[in-house]
């Protein structure tokens, strides 16, 4: 009988969810995923799972409060049992910040949260000018500029690395196997 995973995700323009469905899909072979977006799963019973991921984006420097907050919630069984994070920031699109060591956001999140994931990992993000508010498109481009990144705002990049993402659905299947 497959082992069943909860897969939760925090996102605002999709690209977290959208490697959350990668994971799912990629798992699916060796086990059952459900997916839930983590706003909706603050009242969830996680003894119905035998294994979390949970995956959150960073949107000016920060997670959404969410992810704090389900943890607090769910802190004694989260790290009872298999459990990984992953996170999803334009800053991991530089090859010197894709990591949980490297990456500012992850590695002060890691630092801060009691809860103790067995895998952790960051993934770039996407960068969805057309579909931004005004406000918001022109503070990423000036952050982009800053950062030497993308300022056309007429464009659409994923900087998502699929085949890290593969890795990363590969060592949960180590840990949990093991």
């Amino acid at each position: 009988m497959k082992t069943k995973t909860l897969i939760l995700y925090s996102t605002r323009e999709g690209q977290t969810k959208k490697i959350a469905s990668f994971i799912a899909d990629k798992l699916s072979f060796s086990m059952t995923s459900e997916i839930k977006a983590l706003s909706g799963a603050m009242d969830i019973n996680l003894k119905s799972y035998q294994q979390v991921i949970v995956g959150a984006s960073v949107h000016y420097g920060r997670f959404n409060r969410i992810l704090n907050q389900f943890i607090k919630q769910h802190i004694v069984l989260l790290n009872q049992m298999p459990t990984a994070f992953f996170s999803v920031n334009l800053l991991a699109r530089k090859p010197e910040k894709c990591s949980p060591q490297t990456n500012s956001y992850v590695r002060q999140f890691l630092l801060k949260t009691p809860w103790k994931p067995l895998l952790s990992e960051v993934f770039a993000g996407a960068l969805r000018y057309p579909h931004y508010r005004w406000w918001d498109k022109m503070l990423i481009q000036l952050i982009m500029s800053l950062t030497q990144g993308e300022t056309d705002t007429s464009k659409e990049v994923e900087y998502t690395d699929w085949n890290q993402v593969n890795i990363f659905c590969q060592n949960f299947l180590k840990i949990i196997q093991n």
